[in-house]
């Protein structure tokens, strides 16, 4: 039997603005940028700002007049790396195969662990006291023996939760959740759902595959079948265990503003780069997932002559990437890149004779990770990410 820990660090972001600035804890807090800042999105909101209907990828504009007495910040994407980076080697000592799917998130497989650690519940609740005792952070974990469940069961009790599916447990687990709790299931689709007379998983599971791809299309139709079992079969991350370093996010609301889903891809960019640097590997070959809100997942990827060299070539590629492949007007619920076939710094390889700064920009890059890595205080960022732009 197969045991996966979803680990998610609850509202990452604006968690670690609240632990390094105390006197903002309890109250709502805004990643994202500053009122006033044009085309702004909000990256993370606190559960503080949630309550007032805040959300991920919402307009700032917006978010300032639904909580205009939150505190309002810009991101500062080193710290929160040095912060994750920490967590996910905490994870590294309960399990040989931790699974990191973004900054503020990652799969555990606890298989055969339990000699080690106990029933799963003791080694959930052990993880959850180290990293609170090291970080001052809260995660939430769900334990459950598909990947699809135990994503799930992570996000139930927010923040500082703990669900546990036992094995055989899965359907009715399933089956005891609103439409809305179904990953995977967004707006448009629980539309249709109702329209067609389906108001609960059950009534979901009451039908065949053939019918349920009938009349929902043979993506979303297979995807609604399966999930409401527990979606044995599917896996997460596949990328990240193919000589790859990966980042990807799925989205609260689904993305439709370009600049939302520009902003969304520099920031994948920059977590990638960052993790690139730290394990000193570079590649020639990015890979992008797109998955729409009726769950239809596409991905393109692309095999450059020369290795990706900094942030600003590895956005222009993303977006290269996407223009290709994206179908205009579709919501977007998670964005995925990769840089694939990784290799080290150290082989050599062919220089391009047309440079263009890229070079010097590497350069200058890599001496600002350096120099955040010995000094995590120094925050220096993209100047796309600070605020909005024409």
């Amino acid at each position: 039997m197969k045991v996966f820990f979803h680990i998610d660090l609850d509202a990452f972001f604006a968690s670690v603005e609240q632990l390094d600035n105390p006197e903002w804890k309890g109250r709502p807090v805004i990643v994202g940028g500053l009122p006033g800042d044009r085309r702004a999105v909000v990256s993370t909101a606190s559960y503080e700002a949630r309550t007032y209907g805040v959300h991920s990828a919402m307009p700032l504009s917006r978010a300032v007049q639904l909580c205009p007495n939150a505190i309002f910040v810009r991101g500062r994407y080193r710290r929160y790396q040095e912060l994750s980076d920490q967590i996910m080697a905490i994870f590294g000592n309960y399990s040989p195969d931790v699974t990191q799917l973004s900054i503020d998130e990652a799969f555990l497989d606890m298989t055969g662990t339990e000699r080690l650690f106990g029933r799963s519940e003791d080694a959930a609740r052990r993880i959850k006291e180290d990293v609170k005792g090291q970080t001052g952070l809260n995660v939430s974990i769900g334990v459950a023996s598909t990947m699809y469940v135990a994503k799930i069961a992570s996000g139930l009790h927010k923040p500082d939760g703990l669900t546990i599916v036992k094995y055989g447990e899965e359907v009715p687990f399933m089956l005891s959740l609103p439409l809305e709790k179904v990953w995977g299931v967004g707006g448009k689709t629980l539309k249709r759902l109702r329209d067609s007379g389906l108001f609960s998983p059950q009534d979901i599971y009451g039908k065949s595959e053939i019918l349920l791809r009938t009349i929902f299309g043979e993506s979303t139709g297979s995807f609604l079948y399966q999930a409401v079992r527990g979606n044995p079969g599917m896996t997460f991350g596949e990328q990240a265990k193919n000589h790859s370093i990966s980042s990807e996010c799925t989205y609260d609301f689904d993305l439709t503003d370009r600049y939302a889903i520009d902003t969304a891809l520099m920031e994948l960019s920059m977590n990638v780069l960052y993790r690139m640097h730290r394990e000193q590997v570079k590649s020639r070959t990015l890979a992008l997932k797109i998955r729409y809100e009726d769950f239809t997942t596409v991905s393109i990827q692309e095999t450059g002559e020369y290795s990706i060299s900094n942030a600003d070539d590895m956005f222009e590629r993303c977006k290269r990437l996407f223009d290709k492949k994206y179908e205009s007007g579709r919501g977007i619920r998670l964005l995925g890149i990769a840089c694939e076939k990784v290799f080290s710094r150290e082989m050599e390889e062919q220089k391009s004779l047309f440079d263009f700064g890229n070079e010097k920009k590497a350069k200058i890059e890599e001496a600002i990770y350096a120099m955040q890595d010995r000094h995590p205080e120094i925050k220096i960022r993209k100047a796309r990410m600070l605020k909005g732009k024409e």
